[in-house]
């Protein structure tokens, strides 16, 4: 085995320990914390080309495994692996790096940085067989792994990621493949996480994460593939959450999350084809809210979750929960701006169908009814106003017999009191009020009484008044009966 001329102490017992996969511990105490390590002395200090010149030479030993088994180490100088194909795992726990490790388009078997500090990492178009595992780092820059393709997992959870001045976003995973989990619970990003693009074969957990960037994207996830679920209960947004396009067959759970984004979007699903999306328990979302044309399987929204502005224009959805008055469900259909969304009603009450709740079906539709009548002309508008009065546009039809009986009242009382005279004293029937009213009320049906009398004075105009109720209260019922039977 060949052995550098000018290693130190330090280096020499990293050299000798690599061909037999030895780990090299240099920390005082296991429970050591990594920071700030750029005071640790030559006694804990490894440089970067000592590393490179193990990793790519890799010296052997017969019957032995070599690997890089780091730990409490400060690592001086760029630690170059671009391009390179090592066959050894590299674990580097526990470390300062001075400088930007450059493992672009590397192949590699494994690659552990927990609880790592470095200035940056850039691994675009990684190739790793295993895992990577990132577990507690502290990244004080851009890390890119844009492009990576690692068959194993991807672990985050606990790690923080920073960018502070820099032009991109903190942490790249845009264009990954991953053949399992994507594991970031308790994962900090202040910046930019950007995922556009990504496949993860397995879960993505984001539980306690938080996201920080006001005023621009903090997670841009477009076009994600998730085979499985993506777990963000309790995770803390501020900026937008952007899902558009994005393909999760399992669950979407953000439940008590607390997305902010005041004077913009909060969350964009849009475009996104989601097996069941969870709105539970979190705070009330500060900026709009969009899935237009999403298709979701299962949509469980708290109405106290959604904001004053709300999307949904040709959202399908088959089932809403959990299950609400629709007098609970209605206001996030006029939350849509100006803007009359059909759809909408009509998915609402096609979800209030599907669990047999016909009663608020009928009220989503009536809803439906009164807000198209806003877009229509003044006398759309007044006949709108006249079929709401008299028969609920249909949904009410219980009104047409209280307006009936209403006016049959009024008229038999006055014609009671008074009777009209006969046209033909001789060939005049009895008078009967009740029906001498129904006669006038009922524009098909006759019974032979208004043809026989003629009233007189405000009697007369108490007739007018009567015929012509009787036929808008016809019409409005036809209209409410045609409506109804082309819902069926």
């Amino acid at each position: 085995m060949t052995v550098i001329s000018d290693l130190t102490p330090a280096e020499t017992r990293v050299w000798r320990a690599f061909p037999r996969g030895e780990s090299v511990d240099f920390r005082a105490a296991g429970d050591e914390p990594p920071a700030p390590g750029d005071d640790w002395g030559a006694e804990r200090t490894v440089r970067a080309s000592v590393l490179r010149a193990l990793l790519v030479k890799a010296p052997r030993e017969e019957g032995e495994i070599a690997a890089l088994a780091l730990t409490g180490a400060r690592i001086t100088g760029a630690l170059e692996l671009r391009h390179a194909v090592i066959e050894a795992p590299v674990r580097l726990s526990d470390c300062h790096f001075d400088d930007i490790p450059d493992l672009y388009a590397a192949q590699l078997r494994e690659l552990d940085l927990s609880r790592s500090v470095l200035p940056g990492l850039t691994s675009g178009a990684l190739r790793v067989e295993g895992v990577v595992r990132m577990t507690g780092c502290r990244v004080r820059g851009p890390a890119r792994l844009g492009g990576a393709r690692i068959s194993g997992a991807l672990f985050l959870e606990g790690a923080e990621f920073s960018a502070p001045g820099a032009s991109e976003p903190a942490l790249q995973l845009n264009q990954m493949a991953l053949g399992e989990d994507l594991w970031a619970p308790g994962l900090r990003v202040d910046g930019q996480l950007r995922l556009t693009g990504a496949s993860v074969a397995g879960r993505v957990n984001l539980q306690d994460a938080e996201l920080d960037n006001p005023g621009g994207i903090a997670l841009d996830a477009q076009n994600l593939q998730v085979e499985a679920h993506v777990r963000a209960r309790c995770v803390r947004v501020r900026g937008r959450v952007e899902l558009r396009g994005s393909r999760i067959p399992g669950r979407l759970d953000l439940l008590h999350a607390r997305l902010s984004h005041p004077g913009d979007t909060a969350l964009r699903a849009s475009s996104a084809v989601i097996g069941e999306l969870w709105l539970r328990g979190g705070d009330r979302i500060e900026g709009t809210l969009s899935l237009r044309r999403s298709q979701i399987e299962i949509l469980t929204v708290e109405p106290e979750m959604l904001p004053d502005q709300v999307y949904l224009g040709n959202l399908t959805y088959t089932v809403l929960a959990p299950h609400e008055p629709a007098a609970r469900r209605l206001p996030m259909l006029d939350r849509d701006g100006d803007r009359y969304e059909p759809h909408a009603y009509e998915q609402l009450t096609a979800a209030y169908r599907h669990i047999g709740d016909d009663d608020a079906a009928r009220l989503v539709q009536l809803a439906k009814q009164r807000r198209r009548r806003a877009t229509l002309t003044w006398y759309g508008r007044l006949w709108g106003y006249v079929q709401d009065a008299a028969v609920g546009y249909g949904f009410r039809p219980l009104r047409a017999v209280a307006w009936l009986l209403s006016l049959l009242a009024v008229g038999s009382i006055a014609y009671g009191l008074e009777h009209p005279r006969p046209v033909k004293a001789d060939e005049a029937p009895d008078f009967n009020p009740v029906f001498y009213t129904l006669d006038l009320l009922l524009p098909v049906i006759g019974f032979g009484q208004e043809q026989a009398f003629a009233p007189a004075g405000w009697h007369q105009w108490l007739s007018y008044a009567l015929i012509i109720t009787g036929w808008i209260l016809a019409t409005t019922v036809a209209a409410g009966v045609t409506r109804s039977i082309s819902r069926q």
